[in-house]
């Protein structure tokens, strides 16, 4: 006989899989469809002012995302450890690819994200040829890293949804699905 998960273990489950997916869905959507549309259709001026607030946007959501997650793992470690049901608290694996997303977008959000938009901004505003170039190229070195960090941390979400279908799927029974 199947152990039925309780009802919050189970939301928990599901928010945590809707921010995964919604985190790696909009990047996808993002990177695919996104820039390519925006650069084909608009300068570069006008589209990387219009894709700065498309990842403002994305960026709030990812950061809504790991304060979700965190709070899903400290509610799921609280109640493992305080109810006698059985509850698997996080793994070791999946609280270190945690810490690591919270990590980058910390880095992303607070960090090289706004000094890459002060270095776009100087750049767009920058007169004359030669100011032109030597901002454009200060902006495309910050670009780059944070771009290098969208990625990684795409990578870490998959993982962690990874981790945590490969635990769902491990327990399947307990959410009823036998």
């Amino acid at each position: 006989m199947a152990r039925v998960t309780s009802g919050w273990q189970l939301s928990c489950s599901l928010l945590e899989l809707l921010g995964l997916t919604m985190w790696i869905g909009g990047l996808a959507v993002i990177l695919t469809s996104v820039i390519p549309a925006t650069f084909n259709s608009f300068g570069i001026e006008a589209g990387g002012r219009f894709l700065r607030r498309v990842f403002d946007n994305y960026n709030a959501l990812t950061s809504g995302i790991v304060i979700l997650l965190i709070g899903s793992t400290w509610f799921r470690l609280w109640k493992s450890r305080n109810s006698l049901s059985g509850n698997l608290p996080p793994t070791r694996t999946e609280v270190a690819l945690l810490v690591a997303l919270s990590l980058v977008t910390t880095l992303i959000v607070l960090v090289l994200g706004p000094n890459a938009v002060q270095l776009q901004e100087a750049a767009f505003l920058a007169e004359g040829e030669v100011a032109k170039k030597t901002a454009y190229e200060a902006f495309f070195r910050t670009h780059m890293i944070v771009r290098a960090l969208h990625l990684i941390n795409g990578g870490l979400a998959v993982g962690l949804l990874v981790v945590k279908f490969r635990q769902w799927v491990g327990r399947r029974g307990a959410f009823g699905f036998e």
